[in-house]
């Protein structure tokens, strides 16, 4: 998602979401989640979701925006974003574009070609 993000920099903010853990050691653990040291149990505080965003951001290098869903996951329910999803939310606050589930359905180059297909307007202002 960087490449795409700096590709499109001038026309679109971006911004990921961490919702709750899509394969906790407590529910569904993966074996690639053991393979590759990343295993935690499902948070049930918020401190511990933090901590496991903060991880993944240090892990990974991860330069977009994070923010981390409420206990509540508000975000999650709002967007149907479990285990991933990616959105383009218009300057008019709508949903433009709203992309299959993942991981099957998570396609970064059908983001990258859409947003492209866009007119360009004025420079976007970074999101806060």
């Amino acid at each position: 998602m960087h490449e795409i993000a700096r590709a499109h920099a001038e026309r679109a903010s971006f911004l990921t979401i961490y919702i709750r853990e899509a394969h906790p050691t407590d529910e569904w653990q993966m074996r690639s989640n053991e393979t590759e040291g990343v295993c935690y149990p499902q948070p049930r505080t918020l401190d511990e979701r933090l901590t496991i965003a903060r991880d993944f951001v240090a892990r990974h290098g991860y330069e977009l925006p994070l923010a981390v869903d409420d206990m509540t996951d508000i975000a999650d329910e709002l967007y149907a974003s479990w285990p991933e999803r990616l959105y383009v939310i218009g300057t008019d606050g709508k949903v433009a574009y709203k992309g299959q589930t993942g991981p099957f359905g998570f396609e970064p180059d059908e983001v990258d070609a859409w947003l492209a297909q866009q007119p360009s307007g004025p420079p976007r202002r970074p999101a806060e």
